[in-house]
């Protein structure tokens, strides 16, 4: 899983990336909004841990335009500030901050609260696989941090096999639980070779089972 660290301390921010190291998550960290930006266009990150005084825009700037956002709407967020007032945690909560850390706070419990929110955001019925990202309750897919128009079909093709990755699928497993009885196995194809082009480079993702069907698998 990837954080994102956005922390213009340098000695609290590799205290952050540290702790989230040890604990078994990638990490990238930055200093300001506007690195953070570039950043996000790229690779959405399953977490966010965001400091409020930042130079350019501030933490809440920033919470603002990630909830506004519907590619990174959903991302959790951790604000970890110097702001302590009862009034600060409110606003940032309000704003739609998933969580309000205060400095200075112990690693133990940063480390707990990070996979709290993860625990959470992966019974969002949130599915990731590389670089693709689906979430059935919004009906969303995001590909490297852009979102794929991918038509109804495409959608459950995709989830039913993000939700079971390595897992060989026969063709009239995927045929009747999809469309039915409604359709030739020929459309099956159709949609897989459309789907493999909207995933763009992780459409090699989708593996041809030869005599049985198609899954979801990693390059060998």
């Amino acid at each position: 899983m990837l954080i994102y660290i956005v922390e213009d301390d340098e000695n609290i921010r590799e205290i952050e990336a540290f702790a989230m190291k040890n604990s078994g998550y990638d990490t990238e960290c930055f200093e300001s909004s506007a690195n953070f930006y570039k950043a996000i266009t790229k690779a959405v990150p399953d977490l966010i841990l965001l400091d409020i005084m930042l130079p350019g825009n501030d933490g809440l700037t920033i919470l603002k335009k990630l909830r506004d956002d519907a590619v990174t709407a959903n991302i959790p967020v951790i604000i970890i500030s110097a702001k302590t007032t009862e009034l600060d945690r409110v606003k940032g909560l309000d704003l739609g901050a998933d969580d309000y850390l205060c400095k200075p706070f112990g690693v133990m419990e940063l480390v707990s609260r990070v996979r709290a929110r993860l625990r959470g955001s992966s019974k969002n019925n949130e599915y990731r696989y590389a670089e693709i990202m689906l979430s059935v309750d919004t009906r969303k897919v995001v590909i490297s941090g852009k979102q794929a128009d991918l038509t109804y079909k495409e959608f459950e093709l995709l989830k039913m096999l993000i939700a079971n990755p390595g897992k060989a699928f026969t063709r009239d497993c995927l045929i009747d639980t999809i469309w039915g009885q409604e359709s030739a196995g020929r459309t099956l194809d159709v949609h897989i070779r459309t789907l493999r082009g909207k995933l763009g480079e992780y459409g090699r993702y989708i593996k041809t089972v030869r005599n049985v069907g198609y899954k979801l698998d990693k390059d060998e």
